[in-house]
């Protein structure tokens, strides 16, 4: 009998059914859209973090590099030298490793205190360093000139090789005369990453992807193998096999891996150490807290140990990340989340309005009902019947039409950026010589917004759906209870 009548009057009021569950289907879309790009903000971020951070990290500890760290980059012209009449070439090539600007150094011993520490699960170090590579020639040229005289003498000589422009006059009366050095320099600067090869769970290496040949594993501790970033790699041709020349040393090339990080290179920590001449020392350390709820204790600690140091956690680094993918998420947990709650709203009060209306214009029919015998009770849940089966089919349209928002976002959504900024003590760009003022760099990444959709999302929809119907069949079902049979029956004709 129940629901014989509720599809009976579902059926009789089909438009204003489909006109409320459309009000509702409208709120529940836009709300399963807004929280699918939401996820997406946040998996978006989670991709940062684990390129600057590195997956399964809780908190980095890094040194700041005083003003001038490191000293200024320079190169001397050593090399080759050939002559011919008048020219003097110089040629010269120099690869150096070096920390990178801005990055301080920790002691090892350092990581040692840190990895003796109560609530600390597992902690590795890594080096951080600049590749620079000098190459080019130094020109001069020179012309001996004959003054028309002779020296008392008699005797001429000449020299082939002044080092600065200008001239001299030789005891004969000629003059000898340099014109200013000429010279064409190539600097190529690339990054690389010395790890711990017998820990990459956590760390730099926890986030790549391989693409082709293989990872670095513990067997390379001592050996000069690298991987390269796959960007980097496709950018220079570099396959693997290949031999790669880093800080004076020839590498090979083991592995090529996707990441978003912007390192060019990955190799073992001892050989990055070995390269730089920084033997014993790390510029980050990666710690791993042994639950999520000791980050803030394990942090507190670490600062004590290593005074004077960075100490990061990964909620601190997320709230430094910035960028247009902190503007999306912004917009998506704020503007997203009070725009839904007004459309909401106004869904479920045009639901309500309209239920408690078509209550009105059944006025003679529920007093009827009421006559033959039917109580306030089931008359109320008559009503709130129709109101939630309403509800659900609001709640069906609108779960398409959120499929159809996410599915949009995750086509046309523009590319996002994030960049986490570092406080840096670097040289002029370009790698010329200079001393190092206090600088900013920033590491910059570049991600794809989604909008995925998963079971939370619809199980929100289909609760909406029942809320709004329980709202608007709860007033409705006030209005109607509230209906006395004397005056359904005085309308009756």
């Amino acid at each position: 009998m129940f629901f014989t009548y509720l599809g009976r009057e579902l059926r009789r009021r089909s438009r204003q059914a489909l006109v409320i569950a459309l009000g509702l289907a409208l709120g529940i879309g836009l709300t399963i859209a807004v929280s699918a790009a939401s996820s997406g903000v946040k998996v978006a971020q989670n991709d940062v973090l684990k390129s600057l951070y590195g997956v399964g990290t809780d908190i980095t500890v890094t040194q700041t590099a005083t003003q001038g760290s490191g000293g200024a980059q320079s190169f001397g012209i050593t090399g080759q030298t050939q002559t011919t009449t008048g020219t003097k070439t110089t040629s010269t090539s120099q690869d150096t490793a070096r920390v990178a600007n801005g990055s301080g150094t920790l002691a090892s011993t350092t990581l040692t205190k840190i990895k003796s520490l109560s609530g600390v699960s597992d902690a590795v170090g890594s080096i951080s360093l600049t590749d620079l590579n000098v190459s080019g020639s130094l020109t001069q040229s020179f012309t001996q000139k004959s003054s028309g005289s002779t020296s008392s003498s008699g005797s001429s000589s000449s020299s082939k090789s002044a080092p600065t422009s200008g001239s001299t006059s030789g005891s004969g009366g000629g003059s000898f005369s340099a014109g200013p050095p000429s010279g064409n320099f190539n600097f190529n600067q690339t990054t690389m990453q010395g790890v711990d090869v017998s820990d990459l769970s956590i760390g730099p290496m926890s986030s790549v992807t391989l693409k082709s040949g293989r990872e670095l594993t513990a067997s390379d501790a001592n050996s000069a193998v690298v991987v390269v970033n796959s960007s980097y790699a496709t950018q220079s041709s570099i396959k693997v096999g290949s031999t790669e020349t880093l800080g004076g040393t020839k590498f090979t090339v083991v592995g090529i891996v996707t990441t978003s990080s912007s390192e060019d290179y990955f190799m073992p920590l001892a050989e990055a150490q070995k390269i730089s001449s920084d033997t014993g020392k790390v510029t980050t350390i990666y710690v791993k807290a042994a639950s999520s709820t000791q980050i803030s204790t394990v942090a507190s600690e670490i600062s004590k140990t290593a005074s004077g140091s960075t100490v990061s956690t990964s909620a601190e680094l997320a709230s430094s990340v910035s960028g247009s993918l902190s503007s999306t998420a912004s917009l998506a947990n704020n503007l997203g989340k009070w725009l839904s709650i007004g459309v909401l709203l106004a869904a479920f009060l045009v639901a309500a309005l309209f239920t408690m209306s078509a209550v009105g214009r059944r006025t003679r029919e529920f007093g009827t009902l009421k006559a033959i015998g039917w109580t306030s009770g089931r008359v109320v849940r008559q009503v709130l019947g129709e109101s939630i089966v309403t509800g659900l089919i609001g709640g069906l349209i609108g779960i398409g039409l959120g499929y159809a928002g996410a599915f949009a976002i995750d086509k046309f959504a523009p590319t996002l950026t994030a960049s986490s900024a570092t406080s840096s003590a670097s040289n002029a760009a370009g790698g010329g010589p200079g001393g190092g003022g206090a600088t900013s760099a920033a590491h910059d990444i570049t991600v794809h917004l989604t909008a995925p959709v998963d079971l939370s999302v619809l199980a929100l929809a289909v609760g909406l759906a029942v809320l709004g119907g329980l709202i608007a069949g709860g007033l409705g079902g006030w209005r109607a209870s509230s209906l006395r049979p004397a005056d359904a029956l005085s309308k009756v004709a």
